[in-house]
């Protein structure tokens, strides 16, 4: 009796991934779950076609669906929409953060921690709205709850640490700290008022960046004819919409540090919104992995530059904080920051050119926004 499956290699696919190919909307969707399970142009020629495009379809073709009624050509994956009332809530954080530092600006005594922590809950609940609704929101996954939990713990610590972290870092080198920050210019406690608006602000380019990079990709995933077509169409593409991003924030620091007459604190500042804005991009295309480990390595490495002049001052251990004391008295305390969330974002820009440029990194998954 003749093998079936050795005449016929297609039919042995089609039976490992029958789920893919009865859900599947279209055959881009199933050569984007091909490529997710490790099945590229090359293992295609061993099916007998030029490529896992050209594979897709014919899988797509084999499925039976219903009555043998002619199906129609699958039209090209639309764009994500803009949506007016999505493109105003991503305005809302940089709109009230603003506002809380004019508030700051106009209040004094008792009434400014009031209108500080105001502030910061309302920025803090927009920021939330931002990411549930729009380009930057996630996959809904219930059983990844503890790890966004823990991602959205390091961002906190990243965000309050841009805003407090060097004031604090020159603070405790110098014995101190003394006194709580109190928002004001030139207190004793400084705050990083200048990087912490701008990043606010950001959120409105940083979702367009987000669906461009998504319309985009959707577009070249249409029109491409292999997965290598597409990988070269959408490498580009990532590295373009993440350099608009970084021109962006970098205008917006130029602009709050003229407004406010304050240092704009670039480096620390353009890090920290690259790593939060690949931590996102990476997570709204389900990977959420990566950007957990690259928050929390950055997160921990301003947490132990706090903790070892810190623990230099107990008895025994004062071989802890000269390292510290050391990199801050040559390139100053911006420098911790800085550095901290600049490899980590470079960490997460090399996963994202691999990952971000694959086919499966952008199939449909419902109806487009």
């Amino acid at each position: 009796m003749p093998r079936r499956g050795a005449a016929d290699p297609v039919k042995a696919l089609l039976h490992r991934h029958r789920e893919l190919c009865e859900r599947a909307v279209d055959p881009l969707e199933i050569a984007a779950g091909l490529e997710a399970h490790g099945i590229t142009d090359r293992t295609a020629a061993r099916f007998r076609h030029r490529d896992v495009f050209s594979l897709a379809e014919e899988l797509y073709a084999r499925v039976p669906r219903g009555s043998g009624e002619a199906r129609p050509e699958p039209a090209p994956l639309p764009a994500p929409r803009v949506r007016a009332g999505r493109v105003l809530l991503t305005l809302l954080p940089g709109a009230l953060g603003a506002a809380t530092v004019a508030g700051l600006r106009h209040t004094h005594g008792q009434l400014r921690p009031l209108v500080a922590g105001a502030g910061l809950l309302a920025v803090g609940l927009a920021l939330r709205a931002v990411l549930r609704r729009g380009p930057l929101a996630g996959p809904p996954a219930i059983s990844a709850w503890r790890r966004a939990s823990g991602t959205r713990a390091w961002t906190l610590w990243l965000l309050g640490y841009a805003l407090f972290g060097d004031g604090l870092l020159d603070a405790v080198l110098t014995g101190g700290p003394d006194a709580l920050p109190t928002g004001a210019p030139g207190g004793p406690w400084p705050t990083a008022v200048v990087p912490a608006l701008a990043l606010t602000l950001a959120c409105a380019p940083a979702a367009w960046c987000a669906h461009l990079l998504s319309a985009g990709a959707r577009r070249r995933l249409a029109g491409s004819r292999g997965l290598e077509d597409f990988t070269a169409a959408a490498r580009p593409l990532l590295y373009g919409t993440f350099t608009l991003f970084l021109g962006a924030l970098t205008a917006l620091l130029l602009l709050c540090g003229t407004v406010l007459r304050e240092p704009a604190a670039y480096p620390q500042a353009l890090t920290l919104g690259a790593l939060l804005l690949l931590a996102r991009l990476l997570a709204v295309h389900h990977h959420r992995r990566a950007p957990a480990l690259a928050l929390g390595a950055a997160a921990a490495t301003e947490a132990m530059a706090l903790a070892l002049p810190l623990a230099g001052r107990l008895p025994g251990c004062a071989v802890l904080a000269p390292p510290v004391r050391t990199l801050v008295d040559a390139w100053g305390a911006a420098t911790v920051p800085a550095v901290a969330c600049g490899v980590a974002a470079l960490a997460l820009l090399l996963h994202a050119g691999r990952t971000l440029t694959q086919a499966s990194a952008h199939a449909s998954t419902g109806a487009p926004e």
